[in-house]
């Protein structure tokens, strides 16, 4: 079984992201897309798998998305992919792709909608909120 995510270290999102990923009992395929940056295939076939825009995968919090213009409707998808992969903190994080799908998992809690085994017991993320009860089952919030 496969499981691969795109992974930020230094984002809480990603390492709660992964923190789940190994509640389930699977150890991923961690790419640090900072470091080693999907090519644009790779990025346009994510994006695509995670049904999402490519505007909807770009991260615009602490990253050069205003400085490089990318905020302007004339640049297209194309220009788009080709900046993400040149400063991939652009692309949004973290995203995982399992046997059941590919998810951008903001929040976090989206894996859980994807792995291919349950939780093994009770997680909390960093901030102190528990998304996960000691029978391994998903809390529903609000």
């Amino acid at each position: 079984m496969s499981v691969t995510i795109y992974h930020n270290p230094d984002c809480g999102t990603s390492r709660n992201t992964l923190a789940m990923i190994r509640n389930a009992g699977i150890e991923p395929t961690i790419i640090e897309y900072l470091t080693t940056p999907p090519t644009a295939t790779t990025l346009v076939d994510l994006i695509k798998a995670a049904g999402l825009t490519i505007r909807e995968a770009i991260r615009q919090k602490g990253t050069p998305y205003l400085e490089l213009g990318l905020d302007s409707p004339s640049v297209t998808h194309q220009q788009l992919i080709e900046t993400m992969v040149v400063h991939p903190i652009l692309i949004n994080r973290p995203f995982v792709v399992t046997p059941l799908g590919t998810r951008l998992c903001r929040p976090s809690e989206l894996v859980l909608d994807i792995l291919p085994q349950p939780q093994r017991g009770a997680f909390t993320k960093e901030d102190g909120e528990r998304v996960v009860d000691e029978n391994g089952a998903r809390i529903k919030h609000g």
